[in-house]
């Protein structure tokens, strides 16, 4: 029997056809998204889900679906999705991670005109029968200073429209190297000097723990006299009622955004402003990049219910079936390691380097390395995954090399990554043990043996009495639950580490009592995804 999919959002009529071409049998339904009753009352009669934006793949969804084995997004957010649900129930999720980025670029590009020669209000102006020229004076971008905020996939094709509008570019990424900055044509800076020196900024990162409100009122109060910001990105990056309030006060000069904090945005602080340029959520609005998603989401989620190729999954490795039974727990410790190291280093890496040895040696290394690099990149950017991180790493001019070894020591296998920046190498390495369960045994050349927890500690410190009961007993006075602790040196009165799973993340002030001591050279708070 064929394998069934619905396509419950818009998507175009090519998309469709690939679906039939490939021996699909496929159920259009471009409006049945919008009806999440009815989604609910079909959805068990099939194995793939096709969707775009509006609709929302909930857990009661995916509970009604026994049946469904992939969703396919067609665009790269999938926030409408429950991933969660959906990894717990064994379904695949797919996305179109680069479908979009030129349309993207695009966008920020023209809305920075928009903003520089004040269109929209001069476009209303015209049409309501007056004309006046002198009302409306612009300013070009020759010669101005473009900041970046992220210079990734889309932050990388503005920074090259820039440069060929003639426009100086600096960058902010601490992802971003300075060999693959002087390749881009860009100077990269920190982002205090960004604010400092820019006439326009344009924010294209992902909303995370980390750019959440990066441009916070002090932040935009620290900006150049009559900058202009476009956001183009995510809602969230900026405090929307403060550069409200530096946009009457004349601080800032203009604004234009295409995403809100709160969406669909009925109403806003920036609304009805002078000289801010707004539009509903366009940056993918072309008819060239929705036909590109379409198509690759069909091409995709065919490939995997007739020959079980996975390609862009954020949920899953793209490996064979006979490859994941394996290969699983190895998986899941290269995700690991990789998110350990991502979540230590803050300046820009410049090479990745992986070893294996043992077992583990014989397997796909190219599923691991991306298991490896996605973890490192998730820190940056969560929506990366196994895919789409070498990608990303290439871009950012980051080397990947692995060595694989015959077995060389009391493990049957294990696995070490070693990351490269300009200021320290960083190692850490890991095995997987009997019971499936990854472990890792190694940090800084400091052996240890420590069960990965979804809520770890990890501490510094100099060989010195005091250390164990520092740790035991600020935890203990605070309520926090210690369910492994692992203590490694170097040698005596040489460099020590600790690494504490608890039951539940650290509050902010146990980390200060911590620091407090005067014990510890380090103290980071970790997480990992243990489901």
């Amino acid at each position: 029997m064929a394998p069934k999919v619905l396509i419950s959002d818009s998507l175009s009529d090519a998309a469709v056809q690939i679906f039939k071409d490939r021996g699909i049998d496929v159920d259009f339904q471009p409006n049945l998204g919008k009806d999440k009753d009815a989604l609910l009352a079909i959805i068990g009669n099939y194995d793939g889900l096709a969707i775009r934006s509006a609709t929302k793949v909930t857990e009661k969804i995916l509970a009604a679906a026994p049946n469904l084995k992939v969703i396919g997004r067609a665009g790269i957010g999938t926030d409408n999705i429950d991933k969660d649900a959906a990894s717990k129930q064994g379904v695949i999720v797919m996305n179109t991670p680069f479908g979009n980025m030129i349309t993207t670029a695009e966008h920020a590009i023209a809305m920075m005109f928009a903003v520089a020669r004040q269109i929209p209000e001069a476009s209303a102006s015209t049409h309501a029968g007056k004309w006046e020229k002198s009302a409306f004076m612009g300013v070009e971008l020759t010669g101005k200073t473009l900041g970046v905020i992220g210079a990734g996939n889309i932050g990388g094709i503005v920074c090259d429209r820039a440069r060929g509008l003639k426009m100086k570019v600096v960058a902010y990424d601490p992802f971003l190297g300075e060999e693959k900055a002087a390749k881009m044509g860009v100077e990269k800076v920190e982002l205090e000097e960004l604010l400092k020196r820019a006439d326009f900024i344009t924010l294209h990162v992902p909303f995370t723990e980390q750019t959440a409100n990066i441009l916070s009122r002090e932040n935009l109060e620290k900006t150049k006299k009559g900058v202009r910001i476009i956001n183009c990105a995510r809602g969230g990056l900026v405090d929307e009622e403060a550069l409200a309030d530096l946009l009457k006060s004349g601080h800032v000069a203009g604004a234009a955004f295409d995403v809100f904090k709160v969406e669909p945005a009925t109403e806003n602080p920036l609304f009805n402003l002078p000289n801010v340029v707004c539009t509903p959520h366009l940056g993918a609005a072309t008819t060239e990049a929705q036909e590109n998603v379409a198509l690759q989401v069909a091409e995709q989620m065919s490939d995997y219910l007739l020959t079980g190729a996975v390609s862009n999954a954020l949920n899953m490795p793209s490996v064979t079936a006979e490859e994941a039974q394996v290969m699983g727990p190895w998986l899941k410790l290269s995700g690991h390691l990789g998110s350990f190291i991502g979540q230590l280093t803050d300046e820009p890496i410049k090479a990745i380097n992986i070893l294996y040895d043992g077992v583990v040696s014989e397997m796909n290394l190219d599923a691991l390395n991306c298991g490896v690099v996605a973890g490192i990149m998730k820190r940056a950017n969560p929506d990366v995954n196994m895919v789409s991180a070498p990608v990303v790493a290439k871009e950012k001019g980051i080397q990947i090399s692995t060595t694989n070894q015959d077995k060389s020591g009391a493990f049957d296998g294990y696995v070490k990554v070693t990351v490269v920046t300009d200021k320290r190498e960083r190692s850490i390495a890991g095995t997987v043990f009997s019971d499936g369960k990854p472990r890792f045994i190694q940090i800084k050349g400091i052996q240890i043996d420590a069960e990965v927890g979804r809520h770890m500690v990890y501490t510094t410190n100099e060989d010195v009495p005091g250390i164990i009961g520092a740790l035991g007993q600020t935890m203990g006075e605070n309520g926090v639950n210690i369910a492994n602790f692992t203590l490694g040196r170097a040698g005596v009165k040489g460099e020590a580490i600790a690494l504490l799973y608890v039951d539940e993340p650290v509050p902010a002030p146990v980390v200060k009592k911590l620091h407090d001591t005067g014990l510890f050279t380090q103290i980071k708070l970790l997480e990992f995804d243990v489901a």
